[in-house]
């Protein structure tokens, strides 16, 4: 008690001594307050961001993985063994089944969707949306025939398609149209095309009594005259002698497709050119893998939904024993969309740690400092202490308890401080790093001698794809708020970085401060310990004599 009650009057009687120690703590706990939240603020938004929201996952063929396999092995310094590499690409596309026994191995799959396109050539009554008619899939002689002709008429198409044939083009092969088939309303609201809103009639059914409906943009039924409820023929892309007759069930507008152009690269690849349909009409139609086996120009795309960011990696698990090979891998857009929108913050909380440590290292030489001073100037005091038989040790502690009390206060109005600044503060900092980040992507592009053509987007828009349901634009960790700035790069879609968090002072930060102020008075207090073990009281009386 003579020990806690020594000290109390010491830190009243040495008032300015110990005010600037408490400044010096307080700056330090201000900064230290602002440097933990920060951190927090990252490692929840991180662990937390996606645990309540819905994820999806995908199951891809590494492609890389094979091919640098296959040039590993058929490397001879020369050209490579093309033949080799198709082998080794060969035969690797999953199945519709097997995409499904992966959806029953794993208890984390809460639904799933997918979809699947093929190439469709035109006829003479139905004609792509195009500016020439050089990939028309209708031969010149044919033109003003009839498409109720049928085989006739599908006779005429197939002279148009073979001078196309024999022109070698890969992308005219796949067709004037690109018919995608879907298993569920959640898979057309997820098409690679965007969103789109239905002008008239209605979206077609899924089941075998709705095989054969179809829905067109507003473009390509204004360009061929179509209405809703009109039913157009088509041929197969590959074989023109075969054609199918399809019902207009709707017709759709575009809303976030980037415009209506092919960009050069077929009709096929225009989004006014893009028809959808059911599965079962894929089916009906023989379209579909499941009726015609593998097929590179048939594109099955099967996504997995997942409660969260947990049920994800449970997923990948489950789908690896369950036995997919190590030539498939397990990723998911929403996760890899998060992860970048956090770029910013991860930096701003490895700035934090810098400056936090410096903080700490820098505060803690000045409290040693002072505090070995602080002995040196009562020493005369020491020496009377221990001569009236006071123990060292207690006289050490005495010094302990002083420093304590000073810090411990310190540290008080540090934290409030820092937790009053540090929302302000680590939002103008993560503004930084925002802009940071986006003059690098910048800078990026002004090395290709142009800005954001063709590939990128205006800050704000939607990409083609849409947004992942669940994606990050819709995660909140609980010290990040739901702002996010879109972000266009030429080099892919955008991202949408976290660019404001709460970073609130929580009992983590506070169990951390108070670890760091007992970490301070120990520090700086050893140094008192070690002068004071040192000092003779004798020999101090005599000099003072």
């Amino acid at each position: 008690m003579f020990v806690i009650t020594n000290a109390w009057k010491n830190v009243i009687r040495n008032k300015g001594r110990n005010l600037l120690v408490l400044v010096i703590v307080a700056l330090i706990a201000a900064a230290a307050t602002i440097g933990l939240s920060i951190r927090q603020s990252a490692q929840n938004a991180r662990t937390t961001g996606l645990a309540d929201t819905t994820v999806t996952a995908q199951i891809s063929l590494d492609r890389n993985t094979l091919l640098a396999a296959a040039q590993k092995q058929g490397a001879n310094g020369g050209q490579p063994d093309f033949q080799a590499l198709r082998k080794s690409l060969a035969g690797k596309q999953l199945s519709l089944a097997d995409y499904q026994k992966y959806a029953k191995a794993s208890s984390a799959v809460k639904a799933t969707y997918y979809s699947q396109s093929a190439g469709l050539s035109a006829t003479t009554g139905f004609q792509p949306v195009s500016s020439s008619d050089t990939s028309a899939g209708t031969d010149s002689s044919a033109s003003g025939q009839s498409d109720s002709q049928g085989s006739s008429g599908s006779s005429q198409d197939s002279q148009g398609y073979g001078a196309r044939e024999a022109m070698g083009g890969r992308g005219m092969q796949s067709g004037d149209f690109k018919l995608t088939g879907f298993s569920s309303d959640t898979a057309v609201d997820h098409a690679t095309n965007g969103k789109f809103t239905m002008s008239s009639g209605k979206v077609f059914g899924y089941d075998k009594v709705s095989a054969g409906q179809i829905i067109i943009s507003k473009a390509l039924a204004q360009f061929n005259g179509i209405a809703v409820g009109d039913t157009i023929t088509v041929a197969n892309a590959t074989d023109s002698t075969k054609t199918y007759k399809l019902t207009v069930a709707g017709i759709y507008t575009n809303t976030s497709a980037a415009g209506g152009t092919s960009g050069g690269m077929g009709n096929a690849a225009d989004p006014d050119n893009a028809i959808y349909t059911s599965m079962a009409t894929l089916d009906s139609l023989s379209l579909s893998s499941a009726s015609t086996g593998e097929s590179p120009e048939m594109q099955l795309n099967f996504t997995y939904v997942v409660s969260d960011k947990a049920g994800y990696a449970a997923f990948a698990k489950d789908v690896k024993a369950a036995g997919l090979s190590s030539d498939y891998t397990v990723s998911s857009p929403d996760v890899e969309e998060y992860e970048a929108s956090l770029v910013p913050l991860d930096n701003l909380a490895k700035f934090a740690l810098t400056l936090l440590l410096i903080v700490l290292g820098v505060g803690g030489a000045v409290l040693v400092a002072l505090n070995v001073f602080n002995i040196r100037e009562r020493k005369y005091e020491v020496g009377v202490l221990t001569a009236i038989g006071v123990r060292k040790a207690k006289v050490a502690a005495q010094f302990v308890f002083e420093l304590l009390i000073v810090t411990m206060a310190g540290l008080a109005l540090g934290a409030a401080a820092g937790a009053a600044a540090s929302v302000p503060v680590s939002n103008h900092l993560l503004a930084s790093q925002v802009a940071a980040q986006q003059s690098q992507q910048a800078t990026q592009l002004a090395q290709f001698g142009r800005g954001m053509q063709g590939g990128g987007m205006p800050s704000g828009s939607q990409g083609q794809t849409g947004s992942q349901p669940g994606g990050a634009s819709n995660a909140q960790g609980p010290s990040t708020t739901g702002r996010y700035e879109r972000r266009a790069s030429a080099f892919g879609k955008a991202t949408n970085y976290v660019s404001s968090i709460n970073s609130t002072v929580n009992v983590s930060v506070v169990g951390e401060l108070v670890l760091i102020g007992l970490a301070l008075t120990v520090i700086s207090s050893l140094a008192a310990v070690v002068v004071i073990m040192r000092y003779e009281p004798l020999q101090i009386l005599a000099d003072r004599s």
